[in-house]
């Protein structure tokens, strides 16, 4: 039973502590329905889980062909439409389909602003928290209450609210619509967004800063003329000379045998003026510089030969 003074957790935490997409998801939900923390997420999905747990065993009894598993069935089907979680004539299948956007979207704290008695979902948990809404005749100060479909129309401020005057500053005006919670795309939807081409952007036109270049794109470019020089009498003559020395292109001419052993004849050299190519030998040149060094030894041993006699005596 556990005490009375300590009620049991209502919600269960996730089974992990550090899991970065699980955190991002519950970041956005708190942000959206301006929830006070992450338990009151938690509480939406440990009543999911309840709902889909009992579904799910359900199912397979009903298959087998039990009665009371059928009226269980109605059962949880008829709670799910009086909370407007589900409509009429839904199905088993309908209640494992179920997000936790589809239980947050059933509290007080954002029907507030949906029906725009509020500007943001936070001041509409702060108007119920201060005690400016009832339901019926019955003041709620709950933001998480799960409303019911038949206590929808019956939301408004209560008697003594100074709220209930049309002129109050915290009131939102008149022409004041609220904007739809939406739920976020399925991974369907997102990749058909994805899927899209995206939109090309159109250069832009860019002005002129000054008058200058104004004027320079007003002026059409002109195409340059090269400009000929006229030629001398002399370049003439050698461009004519040199034309002359061009080879012309001919074709090849096909000799017979006969004409090539012509050809041999006339370029045969006859035999006189070979032996005479042969007598005609090529002078040797004597070195002069080593006759020049022979005189100048024997110079030398002749003063040699002076100086010696010149001593005996």
């Amino acid at each position: 039973m556990g005490k009375p003074k300590f009620s049991r957790k209502k919600y269960e935490t996730p089974s992990h502590p550090w899991q970065e997409d699980r955190i991002n998801a519950e970041n956005e939900l708190v942000k959206k329905y301006g929830l006070k923390n992450k338990r009151e997420v938690w509480k939406a999905q440990t009543h999911l889980r309840k709902y889909r747990g009992q579904a799910r065993e359900l199912l397979a009894k009903v298959t087998g062909g039990d009665i009371q598993s059928k009226k269980e069935s109605d059962q949880l089907l008829l709670y799910l439409n009086r909370m407007n979680i589900l409509p009429a004539n839904s199905t088993l299948d309908d209640v494992l389909a179920l997000e936790t956007e589809s239980i947050l979207s059933r509290r007080l704290q954002t029907l507030i602003y949906l029906k725009g008695l509020a500007n943001t979902p936070n001041q509409s948990r702060q108007l119920i928290s201060h005690g400016h809404i009832a339901i019926g005749d019955r003041r709620v100060t709950v933001p998480g209450y799960m409303v019911e479909k038949n206590e929808e129309g019956e939301i408004g401020y209560t008697k003594d609210s100074p709220l209930n005057d049309i002129m109050h500053p915290a009131r939102p005006r008149a022409d004041f619509k609220s904007i739809p919670i939406s739920r976020e795309p399925k991974s369907k939807e997102i990749k058909d967004i994805k899927s899209e081409k995206p939109i090309e952007k159109q250069p832009k036109e860019e002005k002129p800063s000054s008058e200058k270049e104004i004027q320079k794109k007003e002026i059409p470019s002109e195409p340059i003329q090269k400009v000929e020089k006229p030629e001398d009498s002399s370049t003439k003559e050698d461009k004519k000379i040199i034309e002359q020395k061009k080879p012309v292109d001919e074709k090849p001419i096909i000799k017979d045998d006969e004409s090539k052993k012509e050809e041999k004849s006339k370029i045969e050299i006859p035999k006189t003026q070979k032996d005479e190519t042969k007598d005609k030998e090529p002078q040797k040149i004597e070195d002069k510089p080593k006759e020049d060094s022979k005189e100048k030894i024997e110079k030398n041993k002749n003063v040699v030969k002076k100086t010696d006699k010149e001593g005996e005596d």
